[in-house]
């Protein structure tokens, strides 16, 4: 009997988010809980009750960090406990009977808009209308039955809207991947998988090599730093709090590790400790 699990993602079912949750937890029925904004999924999570976990985009390789992610991060009490990479296809879609050329508007998230800019090159007459999120510019075309207007979405959202797919694989970059992180509430008490990927952040002191000093003991212990990250320190003018993922050869290093690390950072923080992600499809 399959487990549910109640998860929170920004946007709406159909979304990008929605496909990364269900290939994360496979195994699980998954009932998803809908977040207009990633801080209105951020609270979902810390307050446990609606739901049992978040799944949240932190990087994509086109678009960059997320820098207002890392900072909802940094002021949560939340847990990373898994993540996934997810290649992106983005489709334009209809209602059924039309065609680009009765297209006079395309929604989208403006993310997903400015990834698929080129292909409209060819129709200078649709203008691209930012909204906030993919599935939920094809639902409201299908709820409203709004002819003449498109959408940019999965095809996942164009199957439970019941849209037709005018073009796909519209994105102008084909290796288009979104990096999600899986937040819990606590740390599980029985992780799956192995173990062998870091997340910390931290400040650095005003001293002439410090941030060298962090990165000189990931190599000391041959931890392979896979992304670092720095976004301001608000309040603090001129001052950084740094993100950093790393893989260990050894798990046991850890300790060892952060016990250095204490002494050339500032309010050094481990935001989760989880498996390596694997790479999906849309």
């Amino acid at each position: 009997m399959n487990i549910t699990k109640r998860i929170a993602i920004q946007g709406y079912p159909g979304a990008f988010h929605e496909i990364a949750t269900c290939c994360y937890y496979p195994k699980e029925k998954i009932v998803i809980q809908p977040a207009d904004t990633f801080d209105e999924l951020v609270e979902l999570v810390e307050a446990g009750t609606q739901v049992d976990g978040g799944l949240m985009a932190i990087e994509n390789t086109i678009a960059g960090s997320l820098l207002n992610n890392y900072q909802l991060l940094y002021n949560s009490g939340l847990q990373i406990t898994g993540e996934i990479f997810l290649r992106i296809r983005q489709n334009l879609m209809a209602l059924p009977g039309q065609k680009i050329s009765d297209l006079k508007e395309v929604h989208s998230h403006p993310v997903a808009i400015e990834q698929c800019r080129p292909f409209f090159k060819k129709y200078p007459y649709i203008k691209l209308v930012a909204m906030e999120d993919t599935a939920l510019s094809a639902k409201r075309i299908r709820e409203g039955e709004l002819t003449g207007i498109g959408a940019i979405a999965s095809t996942l959202a164009a199957n439970r809207y019941q849209m037709n797919l005018l073009a796909e694989g519209i994105e102008t970059n084909k290796k288009n991947f979104t990096r999600f992180l899986v937040l819990d509430k606590e740390i599980p008490t029985n992780p799956s998988g192995e173990i062998n990927k870091v997340s910390i952040c931290f400040s650095a002191p005003h001293e002439a090599g410090s941030l060298n000093s962090v990165l000189k003991v990931l190599a000391d212990y041959q931890a392979n730093m896979t992304k670092i990250q720095s976004v301001p320190l608000i309040g603090e003018a001129w001052r950084y709090i740094f993100f950093i993922d790393f893989i260990l050869e050894k798990y046991t290093d850890l300790s060892s590790i952060t016990k250095e690390l204490v002494d050339y950072t500032v309010g050094l923080k481990i935001l989760g400790e989880y498996s390596e992600g694997a790479l999906y499809d849309s």
